[in-house]
């Protein structure tokens, strides 16, 4: 069976080998370290997504270990980035608000086309059932005829209902009938699909608000959790989308997906930077058991190559 570090491992790989091979190109031999060396680390960095005011705080910090005799070999500084990285994700890192007495939890999966949200919540309702959780599925993307039959295999698939409309119509009036039906099946937990909208679109925006409003009005206190999934290759655009999904939705946390399709796995610590967001669950591959529960240490470990003890 392989081991969920071992997962973080092969889903980073990308990036690992990206930033490792950067970093010991960069700090080579034992001859005095330079501030362009250090310079060099940054752009590495920032170039992996980990953003700008990471990047240079984490470099900040190696160059006064440095300066101060504490570091002298690439390896070291792997070790002590992987250590930073990690305390900087475990800052607002938590579990998921299920609710308590048996009633239903919602939550809101929101992002932009391609981002992979239908597949993530597909893959969420497998995991949730196969521990035993009653799910249901709620097709809310009504701008697009072949969002809610992709929701529909995904049902199929995993053996959870979906609850749908005919393409077009109001997708706030399927959120309501979806919270009815949860209520009335008792469900542990249903997933909301909404329309892949540009977080510049204003149409869109304001009826992704308009879903929220209507589910908090028929259920108050709903939804319990916003996640926005975030595809790991969008470096900088994935940073305006957070924020501007933020203010229409009340983000609560986020899905990284496509982890093992991009070298640039950095994100994740650029937008814990920027927002406090934890992060739920990543994508580390296609297959369904692929998409795990984030995990600050073997996430952080895995970008830099570094071994753990513990799988």
């Amino acid at each position: 069976m392989t081991s969920l570090f071992a997962r973080f491992r092969k889903g980073l790989l990308k990036t690992t080998t990206s930033v490792t091979r950067g970093i010991s190109a960069v700090f080579t031999g034992e001859k005095k370290w330079t501030a362009e060396q250090f310079d060099d680390l940054e752009n590495l960095l920032i170039a992996a997504d980990f953003g700008v005011t990471a990047s240079l705080r984490l470099v900040a910090d190696l160059r006064d270990r440095y300066e101060q005799g504490l570091i002298s070999t690439s390896a070291e500084i792997d070790q002590i980035a992987a250590a930073e990285v990690c305390r900087i994700l475990s800052r607002n890192q938590r579990e998921v608000h299920f609710t308590p007495d048996g009633r239903v939890t919602v939550i809101l999966i929101v992002g932009v086309n391609g981002s992979g949200k239908t597949t993530s919540i597909g893959k969420l309702a497998a995991r949730w059932k196969q521990e035993g959780k009653k799910v249901l599925l709620a097709a809310c993307d009504t701008f697009r005829a072949a969002a809610a039959e992709q929701l529909k295999l995904w049902g199929e698939r995993t053996g959870v209902q979906v609850v749908s409309a005919l393409h077009g119509a109001d997708p706030s009036s399927v959120a309501f009938d979806a919270v009815k039906s949860a209520q009335a099946r008792r469900a542990d937990i249903l997933l909301i699909d909404t329309a892949g909208r540009q977080h510049t679109s204003k149409g869109l925006m304001a009826e992704l608000a308009k879903i929220c409003r209507t589910v908090n009005k028929i259920y108050p206190g709903a939804p319990h959790e916003v996640w926005l999934t975030v595809d790991a290759s969008q470096g900088a655009n994935a940073i305006s989308q957070a924020r501007e999904f933020s203010q229409v939705a009340g983000l609560t946390g986020l899905v990284l997906t496509k982890l093992d399709g991009t070298g640039k796995g950095g994100m994740a610590v650029a937008l814990q930077q920027e927002f406090g967001f934890p992060v739920f669950f990543v994508g580390l591959g296609e297959g369904t058991d692929d998409m795990q529960p984030f995990n600050p240490e073997f996430y952080a470990n895995a970008l830099f190559g570094v071994s753990i003890a513990h799988t």
